[in-house]
């Protein structure tokens, strides 16, 4: 498998074309959903542990030079294409073109998937739309649970069955569904709970739900992955504490907070004067819910986490106004740059 990726990284090297549609297909091929480096990703699970470090190297080389290639190749195309043309559109705007940027949302989304996929995470996505099994049943929540009336839900009035799915929990059941262990999953969605609106709370918003099944893991697997995660992102001097919770499909279950980046555990107003801040919510998978998704539980363990992307985001650039990622404000998304 190394000799196959060793092989593709010579070929993006050696790649050369005379056309943005050669251009194009290229990065299709090896960037796009079904390209090379997907299967690569999807094969992580397959390798030896011995060699998953090496691999997700390769794999990780491989990716960048073929994002360089595309870059370099489009620009010394589209500067061949203006030195060939005139140099002057008189139909042009004499106003000068506002360039956009991403969503904060979109942007701090991205760095997560990156740190996780460099674990060997791979991406799984489901419908918005869900039924009662996959978002409820299936994670250990029964019809008369009182853990249902954590989750404020929005119903299909004429179909009591289906509904906006709460979180993105529900991925991970269809996957669990379709897929064998070992399993290394993350799930990026927007969710939905009928909240009333306010600087702190919306009726939508986005999580990025992880999922890791494999024999003997363990809770130290989790605090060391969601430690690796927090100092990725954060920063190397963040610290993680990991408080006792409840959460239906996991146990034990608990909340995670990090050392406050901002005034580095001091204690400000972001913190609440603690030094800590809550970040996500994690545990270890409960035996129910894997057999619920006909994996042997008795050979079997894992660890699950999810976290808000706003809460995230609202961290790390210290926003204070949740609503204001819906608005489409220019002047708040002006201030993000390019990423």
């Amino acid at each position: 498998m190394l000799n196959k990726i060793k092989e593709h990284i010579l070929l993006v090297e050696n790649f050369e074309a005379k056309s943005l549609e050669l251009v194009e297909k290229f990065r299709i091929d090896y960037l796009g959903k079904k390209g090379v480096l997907n299967d690569f990703f999807a094969a992580f699970k397959e390798v030896p542990n011995t060699e998953k470090k090496e691999f997700g190297q390769f794999v990780n080389e491989l990716k960048n030079k073929a994002q360089e290639k595309v870059n370099q190749l489009k620009e010394n195309l589209e500067q061949s294409e203006e030195n060939a043309g005139s140099g002057l559109d008189l139909t042009m705007s004499g106003e000068s073109m506002r360039l956009g940027s991403r969503h904060p949302l979109s942007i701090v989304k991205n760095e997560i998937v990156e740190i996780f996929a460099r674990l060997g995470f791979t991406i799984s996505e489901g419908p918005e739309i869900e039924d009662d099994w996959h978002n409820f049943s299936a994670l250990n929540l029964p019809e008369e649970h009182p853990a249902r009336d954590m989750q404020d839900t929005f119903f299909i009035q004429t179909n009591p069955d289906v509904l906006l799915r709460t979180h993105t929990s529900s991925v991970q059941v269809r996957y669990m569904e379709k897929n064998p262990a070992p399993i290394r999953t993350l799930s990026p969605g927007r969710v939905f709970r009928n909240e009333a609106i306010s600087a702190r709370a919306h009726c939508i918003f986005h999580q990025i739900e992880g999922l890791y099944i494999d024999e003997n893991v363990s809770f130290a697997d989790l605090k060391q992955t969601l430690l690796h995660f927090a100092q990725e992102f954060f920063g190397k001097e963040t610290e993680i504490r990991l408080r006792p919770s409840y959460f239906p499909f996991t146990e034990p279950s608990a909340e995670v907070d990090i050392s406050c980046n901002i005034c580095k555990s001091k204690g400000c107003n972001i913190c609440k004067y603690t030094g800590w801040v809550e970040i996500l919510g994690c545990g270890m998978v409960d035996p129910n819910v894997l057999e619920n998704c006909g994996i042997d539980s008795k050979k079997y363990s894992g660890f699950a986490f999810g976290m808000g992307v706003e809460r995230i985001t609202m961290l790390k650039y210290q926003i204070k106004d949740l609503r204001l990622f819906f608005e489409n404000d220019i002047r708040f998304l002006e201030q993000f740059t390019k990423a």
